[in-house]
């Protein structure tokens, strides 16, 4: 089974707005209220690739509720911890500019994250677990790394995309997968990144402390996946820009779905940049008709 971890869900209120006026009135042309949160997002892209994995989390309130609700008519399989504090709601402005506002998630009780922890014990070899996104601040800044040490010791294999000290710290559990994008890398080793072969040769410091592959999304620069086969770029597919909210996570989805079914690392990887595009060219999250299309249009290039 494939589970995926959101530890901070939310709900996308997405609000598109023809001009904003600060300070003033601004009138919203529509608005979506979308199940929102990385791992989420990875589940919902599993699903459209016909690739069946349990949610797994924390949910409180009517805003939890709603997630719920939306994932279940959705046919996504969750099993979140109920939490006394509501989930967050993170809004999208959408007018000349994105603009983004998170909250910062509930605070969790002892028993809250225990029940969590317990339910973990369930998951065993030959499982993957997948965590992505940020965690509520109340968590301590090594949870990750606790979670990593928890499903690896049951022989389970994980990916993760995450960001800065959670990310460094997990690559010597050898993660079957990490996906930062161009920036992300940048943080971490604090460099600058102008060409691609620099961003090629500190991909690779994350393959030598331990990542069995590396994907590092650059936008509309396409991909580059690095791993024990070869380093391989994929130009991004033609298309317009409408969504940028949910595509490195349906790369993740892709990478895993066709990896675990394939074991083809390059096959995998055009996957994941299909997905990851269809995403980009979406409202909402991608649909399987649109990444099917954009499949035949993903070419690989290897850079040995």
């Amino acid at each position: 089974m494939i589970y995926t971890i959101t530890l901070n869900p939310s709900i996308d209120y997405i609000v598109p707005v023809d001009k904003i006026e600060l300070g003033g009135l601004s009138y919203m042309k529509n608005d979506y209220k979308l199940p929102g949160g990385k791992g989420i997002n990875v589940s919902r892209i599993l699903k459209a690739l016909s690739t069946e994995s349990i949610a797994l989390g924390f949910v409180g309130g009517f805003t939890g509720k709603f997630i719920e609700d939306a994932l279940d008519e959705l046919d996504v399989r969750t099993n979140f911890i109920n939490i006394k504090e509501d989930t967050r709601i993170n809004i999208k402005l959408k007018s000349d500019q994105e603009t983004e506002i998170n909250g910062r998630g509930p605070a969790l009780s002892d028993e809250e994250v225990a029940a969590f922890l317990k339910q973990l014990e369930k998951i065993k070899e030959g499982d993957t677990v997948i965590l992505s996104g940020s965690k509520p601040p109340s968590l301590p800044e090594d949870f990750y790394e606790k979670l990593i040490q928890q499903v690896t010791s049951q022989g389970a294999e994980f990916a993760i995309d995450t960001t800065g000290a959670a990310l460094e710290a997990s690559l010597s559990y050898k993660p079957l997968l990490v996906k930062p994008n161009i920036h992300e890398l940048e943080a971490l080793f604090n460099m600058k990144l102008e060409t691609n072969e620099e961003v090629i040769a500190y991909g690779k410091k994350l393959l030598e402390k331990g990542a069995k592959h590396v994907i590092i999304s650059m936008g509309g620069d396409g991909a580059l996946l690095i791993s024990e086969r070869g380093t391989y770029k994929a130009e991004a597919p033609k298309g317009k820009l409408i969504n940028s909210v949910g595509a490195g996570d349906s790369m993740v989805a892709g990478f895993i779905s066709s990896y675990l079914k394939s074991k083809d690392s390059v096959q995998s990887f055009r996957t994941s940049v299909a997905s990851g595009s269809a995403t980009a060219f979406s409202e909402d999250l991608a649909s399987t008709e649109v990444i099917k299309d954009l499949l035949a249009h993903v070419q690989v290039e290897n850079l040995k």
